[in-house]
Formats: C-alpha cells, structure tokens, sequence
C-alpha cells in the first residue's frame, strides 16, 4: 500500500466527509467512484493512501475538482461560503465502499 509514504495522523485528517447527493450516487452506480470532500491543500496520492487505510479497499484512480464558494445575500450584506475541494475516487474492480454501517 501507499501509505507508507505519507504520515497516519495526516491521513485520517485528509478526508473531511462523504459527499451524498443524486450526483454522487448516479457516479457511484455508473462508474464505481466515491466522492469526498477533502482538504483544500490535499493532493491527490494522499487522498489515495488516505482511502486505502481507512476504508482498506484499492484504489484505482483519483480525481479533484476545486469549487469556488457561492456568494450569498443575508440581511446584513454578502457573504461568502468557504471554497471547496472534491475528490472523486474510482475503486478497483470487484471493490466496494460501504457508508452504511453494514458489514459487506
């Protein structure tokens, strides 16, 4: 595995959640990839040995995605949400990620 690179405490840092929504699900079901949101300074091999050590499943590929934080109005003027890193990780064939609970 890759995450003898990296250091553990880093790593378990590196995946801030799951990202659970119609999108994420329809690209779980059509290409068997999970997606995370991450730290904004992660890169992509961390996120990679971050997964594998967590979840102890392989990883086929990682892909991110930076998304600027939407402006907002409120009564008191703008502001601002806090921009975002996504990653989208493809497991190997035959791997699953189970967020359920349930044992597989």
């Amino acid at each position: 595995m890759s995450a003898a690179k990296f250091d553990e405490g880093r790593l378990m840092q590196v995946l801030v959640a799951p990202i659970v929504s119609e999108k994420a699900t329809r690209v779980a079901e059509d290409n068997n990839t999970v997606m995370f949101k991450v730290l904004r300074d992660a890169s992509k091999p961390e996120i990679k040995a971050a997964v594998e050590l967590l979840f102890n499943v392989e990883v086929a590929a990682v892909g991110v995605a930076n998304q600027k934080g939407k402006v907002k109005r409120t009564a008191r003027g703008t502001g601002r949400r806090d921009n975002v890193r996504k990653a989208f990780v493809t497991l190997k064939e035959g791997q699953e990620l189970n967020f359920s609970g349930e044992a597989a």
